[in-house]
């Protein structure tokens, strides 16, 4: 399958994805009516309405906000600005995105905005120690790909649309316990009974697909930056530097989880583990490593078993 055509078909499990999260929403709205009355969950879906367009349209300065990010000048790094206006420039991108600098250690980097004109590119100051230049134009390469494809409108949307349907889930639990059933339907339990399915999966069911959303984009960005850069190697092995560093990001918002190049949610027991990765945001970076390898031609050793693999 060629790249287009990945691109194309991403782009229809996108629409299926998205058409998934309307129908979850409906459904939440619908175990809401039940409960409460029809009245009740016009309210609870205007004010989820007002949030969600406010998270969208300020999505971008909160996740800057959130990664303890700031905005620095060419001459502040010249060299990471000249990588990013290389990437700009071989992604066809109209506009360089701004830059954003992370002081952190531990090496990390994402891509986000609503609009390729509004995007930017965010870098902790560990991954500019960690990576030679090749490798750092792989990663930049990286977060152009996810603008070039729309990934952060997307990714955006996927994250507004978790939020809203978690604060709504909220809502539920919250007014069922201060209201003691007072104002939902007593004669129908089984008003009751979807509320509290709703309160419990919704949430569940909307993180899935955001993370079903984010491993399919990984593995496209990861072969759109080769094809932009023509060196998937470089790419390859900055992710094996990634896995082979254990230092966690100070600032970790799981909501922004998904937008890093690498996930920022190193804990590998527990739940998680237990699961095979249910909830993580990103696919196991041995496996992008592997395709990557495939398409270049070139091999590395395995990831050093106990490394920290998203």
């Amino acid at each position: 399958m060629t790249l287009q055509q990945q691109i194309r078909s991403a782009r229809m499990r996108t629409l299926l994805v998205i058409f998934l999260f309307i129908v979850l929403m409906a459904v939440i709205v619908a175990a809401i009516n039940v409960a409460f009355g029809s009245g009740y969950g016009l309210i609870m879906a205007m004010v989820a309405v007002g949030y969600g367009i406010f998270g969208y349209i300020a999505a971008g300065s909160i996740v800057a906000s959130a990664s303890g990010a700031h905005k620095i000048a060419k001459e502040d790094a010249p060299e990471l600005f000249r990588t990013v206006e290389n990437a700009a420039i071989a992604a066809g991108l109209t506009k360089t995105p701004d830059i954003y600098i992370i002081d952190d250690p531990a090496p990390n980097a994402f891509a986000a905005g609503r609009t390729p004109d509004k995007a930017y590119v965010a870098a902790t100051t560990g991954i500019l120690q960690l990576l030679d230049k090749r490798e750092l134009e792989g990663v930049m390469a990286h977060e152009m790909a996810h603008i070039r494809n729309r990934d952060v409108r997307l990714m955006t949307l996927a994250a507004v649309m978790v939020g809203v349907i978690s604060m709504i889930a909220d809502m539920l639990l919250w007014s069922m316990v201060f209201s003691g059933n007072r104002n939902s339907n007593d004669n129908n339990p089984l008003g009751a009974i979807l509320a509290i399915v709703a309160i419990i999966l919704a949430p569940i069911g909307a993180a899935l697909l955001q993370m079903t959303l984010s491993r399919r984009r990984e593995y496209l960005a990861d072969a759109t930056a080769a094809e932009l850069t023509g060196d998937p190697e470089g790419l390859a092995r900055a992710l094996y530097k990634l896995a082979a560093d254990q230092r966690p990001l100070a600032k970790v918002n799981r909501a922004t989880a998904h937008l890093w190049i690498e996930s920022p949610l190193r804990d590998n027991k527990g739940m998680r583990s237990s699961l095979a990765g249910l909830f993580d945001t990103h696919p196991p970076l041995q496996e992008r490593i592997d395709r990557l390898q495939e398409m270049g031609g070139f091999t590395l050793p395995p990831i050093p078993k106990g490394a920290a693999d998203a």
